[in-house]
């Protein structure tokens, strides 16, 4: 197996991870709700996949809502 006969400098280690960058998220509209959501995943705020809901979200409690538990 080959090995490097003389050791790199990082200016040149440093030139090859130049081209190393982070991309942003593509992110596409979910037809139901219009929120955000990445493409060919289950829509986070409603649950809808495809025009099918997939998954139940339960909605956050107001302090209403929390005020006026049954006893």
């Amino acid at each position: 197996m080959a090995n490097p006969k003389r050791r790199h400098s990082t200016s040149r280690q440093n030139k090859r991870r130049a081209n190393w960058k982070i991309s942003a998220a593509n992110l596409s509209l979910c037809p139901q709700c219009k929120s955000p959501k990445l493409p060919h995943h289950v829509c986070p705020k409603c649950g809808f996949y495809a025009n099918v809901s997939v998954i139940k979200i339960k909605e956050k409690k107001t302090e209403e809502q929390k005020g006026k538990q049954p006893k």
